[in-house]
């Protein structure tokens, strides 16, 4: 439904001091978010917006705009069987082998996801749950690393 013309719209996005930090932490104007529940509210409600190329935080039919310290989904788990891994905001995606990589602050793998919305993707970040989970499914041979997804041994891109 298209707004009458000379009807004001949604005001325009804009940060409001909530920071997703590097390591999942939330903070408002500095200050930690405590409560489990809203971070893991937030966390569900991260959307990227490719025509204005901002990250949001969405509750309900609030809608603000987020600064990301270095990637806006989180990967919860990675499944060996599949090769598929669950993000922060509850979906779920085969891993782009090709996109992974170790972040430059700390050493955590980084992968790219949400292709369906940026052609290029978005960064996700393995907690170290995921991945524990995705180098215990890696094996070394003279060739160099490769994960057993599926039965199938599948190269790793050198990291």
């Amino acid at each position: 439904m298209s707004q009458a013309p000379g009807t004001p719209g949604p005001p325009p996005l804009r940060p409001f001091g909530l920071v997703l930090h590097h390591d999942g932490r939330w903070t408002h104007e500095g200050l930690p978010i405590a409560n489990a529940r809203l971070r893991a509210a937030f966390d569900c409600g991260v959307r990227f917006l490719p025509t204005e190329a901002v990250f949001v935080v969405e509750l309900g039919r609030f809608r603000g705009q987020i600064e990301v310290e270095e990637a806006g989904f989180f990967v919860r788990s990675f499944d060996p069987a599949t090769g598929v891994v669950a993000l922060s905001d509850r979906s779920e995606e085969p891993l782009a082998l090709d996109s992974l990589r170790v972040s430059e602050r700390d050493g955590a793998l980084l992968c790219r996801v949400k292709r369906d919305v940026v052609e290029t993707g978005l960064l996700a970040r393995f907690t170290h749950a995921a991945q524990a989970q995705l180098l215990d499914a890696a094996e070394e041979d003279d060739a160099g690393a490769c994960l057993r997804i599926a039965g199938r041994a599948v190269r790793l891109p050198p990291l």
